[in-house]
Protein backbone atom coordinates (compact mmCIF):
# COMPACT_ATOMS: atom_id res chain seq x y z
CA UNK A 1 0.00 0.00 0.00
CA UNK A 2 1.25 3.06 -0.84
CA UNK A 3 1.30 6.79 0.53
CA UNK A 4 1.70 10.32 -0.26
CA UNK A 5 2.60 13.30 1.20
CA UNK A 6 -0.36 15.70 0.72
CA UNK A 7 2.19 18.80 -0.69
CA UNK A 8 3.73 16.61 -3.46
CA UNK A 9 2.17 13.51 -4.83
CA UNK A 10 5.34 12.67 -6.51
CA UNK A 11 6.48 11.50 -2.99
CA UNK A 12 5.60 8.34 -2.57
CA UNK A 13 6.36 5.79 0.75
CA UNK A 14 5.39 2.03 1.33
CA UNK A 15 3.05 1.81 4.14
CA UNK A 16 5.62 0.75 6.90
CA UNK A 17 8.05 3.34 5.62
CA UNK A 18 4.96 6.35 6.50
CA UNK A 19 4.26 4.55 9.65
CA UNK A 20 7.96 4.94 10.77
CA UNK A 21 8.55 8.30 9.43
CA UNK A 22 5.50 10.13 10.44
CA UNK A 23 6.09 12.88 8.59
CA UNK A 24 7.12 13.25 4.65
CA UNK A 25 10.24 14.97 4.17
CA UNK A 26 8.53 18.01 2.33
CA UNK A 27 7.10 18.73 6.02
CA UNK A 28 3.67 17.33 4.02
CA UNK A 29 1.47 14.44 6.04
CA UNK A 30 1.22 11.09 4.10
CA UNK A 31 -2.23 10.28 2.48
CA UNK A 32 -3.10 6.62 1.87
CA UNK A 33 -3.01 6.86 -2.10
CA UNK A 34 -6.05 4.93 -3.52
CA UNK A 35 -8.06 5.60 -0.33
CA UNK A 36 -11.42 6.87 -2.11
CA UNK A 37 -11.24 2.97 -3.23
CA UNK A 38 -12.21 1.91 -0.06
CA UNK A 39 -15.21 0.70 1.82
CA UNK A 40 -16.54 -1.41 4.58
CA UNK A 41 -19.39 -3.43 4.62
CA UNK A 42 -21.11 -2.57 7.89
CA UNK A 43 -23.79 -5.11 7.78
CA UNK A 44 -20.94 -7.92 8.23
CA UNK A 45 -19.70 -6.08 10.96
CA UNK A 46 -23.05 -6.29 13.14
CA UNK A 47 -21.80 -9.52 14.97
CA UNK A 48 -18.26 -8.29 15.36
CA UNK A 49 -16.70 -7.52 18.50
CA UNK A 50 -14.33 -3.92 19.17
CA UNK A 51 -10.96 -6.00 18.26
CA UNK A 52 -12.44 -7.53 14.92
CA UNK A 53 -13.91 -4.15 13.75
CA UNK A 54 -10.16 -2.47 14.61
CA UNK A 55 -8.84 -5.26 11.87
CA UNK A 56 -11.30 -4.85 9.61
CA UNK A 57 -10.86 -1.49 9.24
CA UNK A 58 -6.67 -1.32 9.64
CA UNK A 59 -6.13 -4.11 7.13
CA UNK A 60 -7.57 -1.35 4.63
CA UNK A 61 -4.55 0.90 5.23
CA UNK A 62 -1.80 -1.74 6.36
CA UNK A 63 -0.31 -4.53 4.59
CA UNK A 64 1.18 -6.73 7.63
CA UNK A 65 0.27 -10.44 7.80
CA UNK A 66 -3.12 -10.34 8.86
CA UNK A 67 -2.89 -12.80 11.71
CA UNK A 68 -0.26 -10.78 13.32
CA UNK A 69 -2.17 -8.33 12.88
CA UNK A 70 -4.90 -9.46 14.55
CA UNK A 71 -2.94 -10.48 17.30
CA UNK A 72 -1.62 -7.16 18.34
CA UNK A 73 -4.83 -5.50 17.88
CA UNK A 74 -6.03 -7.82 20.74
CA UNK A 75 -3.19 -7.41 22.72
CA UNK A 76 -3.55 -3.66 22.60
CA UNK A 77 -7.05 -3.45 23.90
CA UNK A 78 -6.55 -6.23 26.34
CA UNK A 79 -5.11 -3.10 28.44
CA UNK A 80 -8.52 -1.38 28.97
CA UNK A 81 -10.63 -1.55 31.71
CA UNK A 82 -14.04 -2.66 29.70
CA UNK A 83 -14.12 -5.40 27.01
CA UNK A 84 -16.62 -2.99 25.17
CA UNK A 85 -12.95 -0.72 24.85
CA UNK A 86 -15.48 2.51 23.87
CA UNK A 87 -18.90 2.00 25.56
CA UNK A 88 -21.78 4.12 24.41
CA UNK A 89 -23.92 5.71 27.87
CA UNK A 90 -27.38 7.21 26.82
CA UNK A 91 -28.38 10.50 27.89
CA UNK A 92 -31.37 12.72 27.85
CA UNK A 93 -30.12 14.62 24.36
CA UNK A 94 -27.50 12.39 23.18
CA UNK A 95 -25.26 9.26 23.36
CA UNK A 96 -21.62 9.89 24.72
CA UNK A 97 -19.38 7.80 23.46
CA UNK A 98 -17.00 7.19 26.28
CA UNK A 99 -13.36 7.29 25.26
CA UNK A 100 -11.39 7.30 28.33
CA UNK A 101 -11.02 3.41 29.89
CA UNK A 102 -7.25 2.55 28.37
CA UNK A 103 -4.45 2.66 30.25
CA UNK A 104 -4.26 6.89 30.75
CA UNK A 105 -7.66 8.05 31.13
CA UNK A 106 -7.96 9.49 27.91
CA UNK A 107 -9.30 9.02 24.22
CA UNK A 108 -5.24 9.16 22.95
CA UNK A 109 -4.77 5.28 24.53
CA UNK A 110 -7.57 4.35 21.94
CA UNK A 111 -4.47 4.76 19.61
CA UNK A 112 -2.08 4.97 21.38
CA UNK A 113 -2.18 1.35 22.36
CA UNK A 114 -1.67 0.47 19.45
CA UNK A 115 0.80 2.65 18.08
CA UNK A 116 3.64 0.68 19.33
CA UNK A 117 2.58 -3.14 17.87
CA UNK A 118 2.33 -1.50 14.58
CA UNK A 119 5.61 0.24 15.15
CA UNK A 120 7.24 -3.17 15.93
CA UNK A 121 5.64 -4.76 12.97
CA UNK A 122 6.90 -2.46 10.69
CA UNK A 123 10.37 -2.63 11.87
CA UNK A 124 10.42 -6.50 11.78
CA UNK A 125 13.56 -8.00 10.36
CA UNK A 126 15.39 -4.67 10.91
CA UNK A 127 17.73 -3.00 13.14
CA UNK A 128 16.43 0.19 12.62
CA UNK A 129 15.99 2.29 15.53
CA UNK A 130 13.60 4.67 16.20
CA UNK A 131 13.04 7.91 18.06
CA UNK A 132 9.50 9.20 18.71
CA UNK A 133 9.13 12.97 19.10
CA UNK A 134 6.05 14.09 20.62
CA UNK A 135 4.39 17.56 21.49
CA UNK A 136 1.41 17.45 23.94
CA UNK A 137 -1.31 19.64 24.63
CA UNK A 138 -1.74 17.32 27.93
CA UNK A 139 -3.22 13.83 26.97
CA UNK A 140 -1.36 12.49 23.99
CA UNK A 141 2.14 12.68 25.98
CA UNK A 142 1.10 10.21 28.97
CA UNK A 143 -0.70 7.98 26.13
CA UNK A 144 2.62 7.47 23.78
CA UNK A 145 4.82 7.11 26.93
CA UNK A 146 2.75 4.88 28.34
CA UNK A 147 2.58 2.64 24.86
CA UNK A 148 6.07 3.26 24.07
CA UNK A 149 7.75 2.68 27.16
CA UNK A 150 10.51 -0.52 26.90
CA UNK A 151 9.56 -0.91 23.66
CA UNK A 152 12.67 -2.69 21.62
CA UNK A 153 14.48 -0.39 19.28
CA UNK A 154 12.29 2.47 20.02
CA UNK A 155 12.89 5.96 22.24
CA UNK A 156 10.36 8.24 23.24
CA UNK A 157 10.69 12.03 24.12
CA UNK A 158 7.83 14.35 25.04
CA UNK A 159 7.29 18.43 25.05
CA UNK A 160 4.32 19.72 26.56
CA UNK A 161 4.29 23.62 27.58
CA UNK A 162 4.67 24.23 31.47
CA UNK A 163 1.87 25.99 33.03
CA UNK A 164 -0.11 24.42 29.94
CA UNK A 165 -1.89 21.32 31.02
CA UNK A 166 -3.81 20.34 33.69
CA UNK A 167 -1.58 19.27 37.56
CA UNK A 168 -2.76 15.75 37.35
CA UNK A 169 -1.50 15.09 33.67
CA UNK A 170 2.01 17.07 34.34
CA UNK A 171 2.29 14.28 37.32
CA UNK A 172 0.78 11.95 34.79
CA UNK A 173 4.18 12.72 32.47
CA UNK A 174 6.86 13.32 35.04
CA UNK A 175 6.25 10.05 36.92
CA UNK A 176 6.31 8.07 34.03
CA UNK A 177 8.77 5.06 33.90
CA UNK A 178 10.37 3.30 30.94
CA UNK A 179 14.50 3.24 30.50
CA UNK A 180 13.13 4.54 26.91
CA UNK A 181 11.29 7.99 28.10
CA UNK A 182 12.30 11.52 28.74
CA UNK A 183 9.61 14.15 29.10
CA UNK A 184 10.43 17.98 28.72
CA UNK A 185 8.65 20.99 29.55
CA UNK A 186 9.14 24.07 27.41
CA UNK A 187 8.45 27.99 27.81
CA UNK A 188 5.90 28.84 25.37
CA UNK A 189 2.30 26.72 24.24
CA UNK A 190 1.23 23.59 22.01
CA UNK A 191 1.66 25.04 19.24
CA UNK A 192 5.25 26.59 19.89
CA UNK A 193 6.16 22.68 20.64
CA UNK A 194 4.56 21.43 18.03
CA UNK A 195 5.97 23.47 15.94
CA UNK A 196 9.21 23.18 16.96
CA UNK A 197 8.89 19.47 16.65
CA UNK A 198 7.85 19.57 12.89
CA UNK A 199 10.89 21.92 12.14
CA UNK A 200 13.44 19.12 14.03
CA UNK A 201 11.65 16.49 11.71
CA UNK A 202 12.99 18.38 8.87
CA UNK A 203 16.62 19.00 9.97
CA UNK A 204 18.53 16.81 7.88
CA UNK A 205 22.32 17.83 10.39
CA UNK A 206 20.44 17.02 13.70
CA UNK A 207 18.98 13.80 11.68
CA UNK A 208 22.75 13.05 10.72
CA UNK A 209 24.27 14.06 14.31
CA UNK A 210 21.21 11.04 15.66
CA UNK A 211 22.93 8.40 13.20
CA UNK A 212 21.28 4.84 12.77
CA UNK A 213 18.35 6.45 14.89
CA UNK A 214 15.29 7.61 12.51
CA UNK A 215 12.40 10.49 13.80
CA UNK A 216 9.05 9.43 14.14
CA UNK A 217 5.83 10.99 15.55
CA UNK A 218 2.94 9.83 18.17
CA UNK A 219 0.55 12.99 17.45
CA UNK A 220 -1.94 12.30 14.57
CA UNK A 221 0.40 13.28 12.09
CA UNK A 222 1.33 9.82 11.70
CA UNK A 223 -0.86 7.86 10.30
CA UNK A 224 -0.94 5.00 12.09
CA UNK A 225 -2.15 7.53 14.78
CA UNK A 226 -5.20 8.36 13.40
CA UNK A 227 -6.38 5.24 11.33
CA UNK A 228 -7.38 3.48 14.89
CA UNK A 229 -9.56 6.21 16.09
CA UNK A 230 -12.00 6.15 12.63
CA UNK A 231 -13.11 2.76 14.57
CA UNK A 232 -14.49 3.96 17.18
CA UNK A 233 -16.78 6.01 15.12
CA UNK A 234 -17.92 2.76 13.24
CA UNK A 235 -18.39 0.98 16.54
CA UNK A 236 -20.44 3.91 17.93
CA UNK A 237 -22.74 3.54 15.02
CA UNK A 238 -22.98 -0.68 15.23
CA UNK A 239 -23.64 -0.12 18.77
CA UNK A 240 -26.72 2.01 18.32
CA UNK A 241 -28.21 -0.40 15.19
CA UNK A 242 -27.59 -3.29 17.64
CA UNK A 243 -29.46 -1.40 20.84
CA UNK A 244 -32.68 -0.65 17.93
CA UNK A 245 -31.57 2.96 18.26
CA UNK A 246 -31.54 3.36 14.56
CA UNK A 247 -32.01 1.16 11.68
CA UNK A 248 -28.61 -0.11 9.59
CA UNK A 249 -28.62 2.76 6.58
CA UNK A 250 -29.71 5.47 9.11
CA UNK A 251 -27.23 8.63 9.37
CA UNK A 252 -26.40 9.91 12.49
CA UNK A 253 -24.35 12.87 13.96
CA UNK A 254 -20.91 13.48 15.77
CA UNK A 255 -19.97 16.10 18.11
CA UNK A 256 -16.52 16.06 18.44
CA UNK A 257 -14.12 18.39 20.59
CA UNK A 258 -10.90 19.13 18.61
CA UNK A 259 -7.73 21.42 18.62
CA UNK A 260 -5.39 19.52 16.29
CA UNK A 261 -8.85 18.15 13.90
CA UNK A 262 -7.22 14.81 14.05
CA UNK A 263 -10.59 13.29 15.70
CA UNK A 264 -12.74 14.79 13.90
CA UNK A 265 -10.92 13.65 10.57
CA UNK A 266 -11.05 10.14 11.88
CA UNK A 267 -14.88 10.75 11.50
CA UNK A 268 -14.57 12.16 8.38
CA UNK A 269 -12.60 9.09 6.73
CA UNK A 270 -15.32 6.84 8.61
CA UNK A 271 -17.45 8.49 6.39
CA UNK A 272 -15.74 8.29 3.40
CA UNK A 273 -15.15 4.18 4.39
CA UNK A 274 -19.31 4.36 4.02
CA UNK A 275 -20.63 5.09 7.64
CA UNK A 276 -23.68 6.98 7.44
CA UNK A 277 -23.42 10.48 8.77
CA UNK A 278 -25.33 13.38 8.72
CA UNK A 279 -23.24 16.32 10.26
CA UNK A 280 -19.53 16.01 11.86
CA UNK A 281 -19.82 19.00 14.49
CA UNK A 282 -16.27 20.62 15.49
CA UNK A 283 -16.73 21.98 19.11
CA UNK A 284 -14.45 24.58 20.16
CA UNK A 285 -13.56 26.52 23.35
CA UNK A 286 -12.81 30.00 23.18
CA UNK A 287 -9.55 29.36 21.15
CA UNK A 288 -11.93 28.82 18.18
CA UNK A 289 -9.56 29.45 14.87
CA UNK A 290 -11.58 26.26 14.00
CA UNK A 291 -15.07 27.46 14.22
CA UNK A 292 -13.94 31.07 12.49
CA UNK A 293 -12.63 28.38 9.57
CA UNK A 294 -15.31 26.44 8.82
CA UNK A 295 -17.57 29.77 9.10
CA UNK A 296 -15.68 31.90 6.61
CA UNK A 297 -12.77 29.52 5.28
CA UNK A 298 -10.34 31.96 6.75
CA UNK A 299 -7.68 29.99 8.64
CA UNK A 300 -6.13 32.54 10.80
CA UNK A 301 -3.66 32.07 13.68
CA UNK A 302 -2.97 35.81 14.82
CA UNK A 303 -4.75 36.18 17.56
CA UNK A 304 -4.63 35.87 21.03
CA UNK A 305 -3.69 32.18 22.81
CA UNK A 306 -5.72 31.63 25.97
CA UNK A 307 -5.22 29.08 28.44
CA UNK A 308 -8.57 27.76 28.90
CA UNK A 309 -10.18 24.79 31.18
CA UNK A 310 -10.26 22.63 28.36
CA UNK A 311 -6.37 22.42 27.88
CA UNK A 312 -5.97 19.64 25.84
CA UNK A 313 -7.66 22.10 22.83
CA UNK A 314 -6.06 25.04 23.52
CA UNK A 315 -4.74 25.08 19.96
CA UNK A 316 -3.94 27.47 17.22
CA UNK A 317 -2.14 25.49 14.29
CA UNK A 318 -4.45 22.29 13.70
CA UNK A 319 -2.28 20.13 11.50
CA UNK A 320 -4.65 17.48 10.31
CA UNK A 321 -6.58 20.32 8.30
CA UNK A 322 -4.00 19.46 5.65
CA UNK A 323 -5.42 15.90 4.66
CA UNK A 324 -9.01 17.19 4.90
CA UNK A 325 -8.23 20.27 2.57
CA UNK A 326 -5.85 17.75 0.25
CA UNK A 327 -9.20 15.23 0.19
CA UNK A 328 -11.62 18.19 -0.52
CA UNK A 329 -9.49 19.73 -3.40
CA UNK A 330 -9.27 16.27 -5.56
CA UNK A 331 -5.70 16.00 -3.89
CA UNK A 332 -4.61 19.23 -5.40
CA UNK A 333 -0.88 19.08 -4.12
CA UNK A 334 -0.36 22.23 -5.21
CA UNK A 335 -2.60 23.78 -3.94
CA UNK A 336 -2.16 22.64 -0.59
CA UNK A 337 1.07 23.65 -0.41
CA UNK A 338 0.66 26.92 -1.20
CA UNK A 339 -1.79 26.98 1.48
CA UNK A 340 0.79 26.11 4.03
CA UNK A 341 3.59 28.03 2.65
CA UNK A 342 0.66 31.57 3.01
CA UNK A 343 0.15 29.66 7.19
CA UNK A 344 3.74 29.59 7.49
CA UNK A 345 4.77 32.71 6.19
CA UNK A 346 1.62 35.23 7.28
CA UNK A 347 -0.31 32.75 9.82
CA UNK A 348 -2.98 32.86 7.77
CA UNK A 349 -5.03 31.40 4.51
CA UNK A 350 -7.97 31.78 2.77
CA UNK A 351 -9.94 28.55 0.92
CA UNK A 352 -11.32 28.87 -2.38
CA UNK A 353 -15.46 29.06 -2.58
CA UNK A 354 -15.78 25.63 -3.82
CA UNK A 355 -13.91 24.15 -0.39
CA UNK A 356 -15.51 26.59 1.82
CA UNK A 357 -18.93 25.36 0.14
CA UNK A 358 -17.69 21.54 1.00
CA UNK A 359 -16.64 22.47 4.49
CA UNK A 360 -19.91 23.99 5.13
CA UNK A 361 -21.99 20.75 3.20
CA UNK A 362 -19.70 18.38 5.92
CA UNK A 363 -19.21 20.00 9.03
CA UNK A 364 -21.37 21.44 11.67
CA UNK A 365 -19.26 23.89 14.20
CA UNK A 366 -19.67 25.58 17.74
CA UNK A 367 -17.83 26.78 20.42
CA UNK A 368 -18.31 27.65 24.11
CA UNK A 369 -16.30 29.78 26.75
CA UNK A 370 -15.03 28.50 30.37
CA UNK A 371 -18.09 29.77 31.92
CA UNK A 372 -20.72 27.66 29.49
CA UNK A 373 -18.46 24.83 29.74
CA UNK A 374 -18.82 24.97 33.97
CA UNK A 375 -22.65 25.55 33.21
CA UNK A 376 -23.14 22.18 31.20
CA UNK A 377 -20.87 20.26 33.52
CA UNK A 378 -22.86 21.41 36.34
CA UNK A 379 -26.40 21.20 34.18
CA UNK A 380 -25.71 17.88 32.88
CA UNK A 381 -24.49 16.58 36.78
CA UNK A 382 -27.96 17.67 38.44
CA UNK A 383 -30.05 16.90 35.58
CA UNK A 384 -28.41 13.44 34.69
CA UNK A 385 -26.09 12.41 37.14
CA UNK A 386 -23.32 11.76 34.67
CA UNK A 387 -19.87 13.68 35.01
CA UNK A 388 -18.16 14.87 31.67
CA UNK A 389 -14.26 16.65 31.89
CA UNK A 390 -14.36 20.21 30.68
CA UNK A 391 -13.50 18.77 26.97
CA UNK A 392 -16.84 16.53 26.90
CA UNK A 393 -18.51 19.69 28.32
CA UNK A 394 -17.79 21.97 24.86
CA UNK A 395 -18.67 18.92 22.92
CA UNK A 396 -22.30 18.99 25.07
CA UNK A 397 -22.85 22.55 25.02
CA UNK A 398 -22.46 23.09 21.26
CA UNK A 399 -24.53 19.76 20.57
CA UNK A 400 -27.17 21.70 22.37
CA UNK A 401 -27.59 24.56 20.27
CA UNK A 402 -26.85 22.59 17.04
CA UNK A 403 -30.44 21.89 16.20
CA UNK A 404 -29.27 18.05 14.85
CA UNK A 405 -31.77 15.74 12.85
CA UNK A 406 -31.47 12.09 14.12
CA UNK A 407 -29.62 10.26 16.73
CA UNK A 408 -25.98 12.58 17.91
CA UNK A 409 -22.64 10.50 19.50
CA UNK A 410 -21.11 12.68 21.37
CA UNK A 411 -17.57 12.12 21.86
CA UNK A 412 -15.83 12.34 24.99
CA UNK A 413 -11.76 13.13 25.75
CA UNK A 414 -11.00 11.57 29.51
CA UNK A 415 -11.93 10.99 32.90
CA UNK A 416 -13.38 14.02 34.48
CA UNK A 417 -10.62 13.17 37.31
CA UNK A 418 -8.13 13.99 34.97
CA UNK A 419 -9.44 18.16 35.46
CA UNK A 420 -10.00 18.00 38.77
CA UNK A 421 -10.04 21.98 40.13
CA UNK A 422 -12.39 22.47 36.72
CA UNK A 423 -14.67 19.82 37.75
CA UNK A 424 -14.77 20.27 41.29
CA UNK A 425 -15.60 24.29 40.76
CA UNK A 426 -18.27 23.80 38.37
CA UNK A 427 -20.17 20.71 40.54
CA UNK A 428 -19.07 21.64 44.28
CA UNK A 429 -18.23 25.15 43.07
CA UNK A 430 -14.61 24.48 45.74
CA UNK A 431 -11.62 25.38 44.18
CA UNK A 432 -8.50 23.71 46.82
CA UNK A 433 -5.33 23.63 45.19
CA UNK A 434 -4.26 20.51 45.72
CA UNK A 435 -6.15 18.22 43.23
CA UNK A 436 -5.74 15.00 45.03
CA UNK A 437 -7.82 16.79 47.44
CA UNK A 438 -10.25 17.84 45.00
CA UNK A 439 -10.13 14.21 43.72
CA UNK A 440 -11.24 12.72 47.22
CA UNK A 441 -13.85 15.15 47.27
CA UNK A 442 -15.27 15.11 44.23
CA UNK A 443 -15.47 10.56 44.18
CA UNK A 444 -16.97 11.30 47.94
CA UNK A 445 -20.02 13.04 46.02
CA UNK A 446 -20.66 11.68 43.21
CA UNK A 447 -19.70 8.40 43.32
CA UNK A 448 -18.26 8.18 40.29
CA UNK A 449 -15.01 5.66 40.52
CA UNK A 450 -11.56 7.17 40.17
CA UNK A 451 -9.79 5.57 37.54
CA UNK A 452 -7.12 3.03 39.14
CA UNK A 453 -3.97 4.73 37.31
CA UNK A 454 -4.64 8.25 38.79
CA UNK A 455 -5.09 6.62 42.56
CA UNK A 456 -2.35 7.13 44.70
CA UNK A 457 -0.58 9.53 41.51
CA UNK A 458 0.69 11.72 44.17
CA UNK A 459 2.53 9.28 45.76
CA UNK A 460 4.93 8.08 42.54
CA UNK A 461 8.10 8.87 42.12
CA UNK A 462 8.95 12.27 40.19
CA UNK A 463 11.25 11.40 37.57
CA UNK A 464 11.42 13.91 35.38
CA UNK A 465 12.18 17.94 36.04
CA UNK A 466 13.64 19.07 32.40
CA UNK A 467 12.83 22.73 31.32
CA UNK A 468 13.76 24.04 28.27
CA UNK A 469 13.14 27.26 26.25
CA UNK A 470 11.57 25.83 22.98
CA UNK A 471 14.42 27.59 20.78
CA UNK A 472 16.67 24.56 22.39
CA UNK A 473 14.29 21.51 21.11
CA UNK A 474 16.75 20.57 19.08
CA UNK A 475 19.80 20.59 21.99
CA UNK A 476 17.80 19.22 24.17
CA UNK A 477 17.34 16.39 22.08
CA UNK A 478 20.87 15.22 20.78
CA UNK A 479 21.63 15.97 25.38
CA UNK A 480 18.83 13.50 26.53
CA UNK A 481 20.03 10.67 23.51
CA UNK A 482 23.14 10.30 25.67
CA UNK A 483 21.02 9.95 28.47
CA UNK A 484 19.03 7.07 26.58
CA UNK A 485 21.49 5.40 25.40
Amino acid sequence: MNYRSTRNNTITKKDKIALLQGLSEDGGLFVLENFNEKKIDLKNLLDKSYTDIAFEVLKLFFSFDESKLKSVIEKAYSKFSTKKVTPLVELKDAHVLELFHGPTSAFKDVALTLLPYLIQLALEGSDQEILILTATSGDTGKAALEGFKDVDQTEIIVFYPKNGVSKIQELQMRTQEGKNTKVCAIEGNFDDAQTAVKNIFLDEDLQKKLGNKKFSSANSINIGRLTPQIVYYIVAYIDLVKNNKINLGDKINFVVPTGNFGDILAGYYAKKLGLPVNKLVCASNKNNVLYDFLTTGIYDRNREFLKTISPSMDILISSNLERLLYDLSGSDDKYIKSLMDELKQNGKYQVNADILAKLKAEFGSGYASDEETSHIIKKVWEEEKYLLDPHTAVAYKVMLEQNLEGETVVLSTASPYKFCTSVANAVLNITDEDEFKLMEKLHEFTKVPVPENLKNLNSKEIRHNDLVKREDMAKYILEAEKCLK
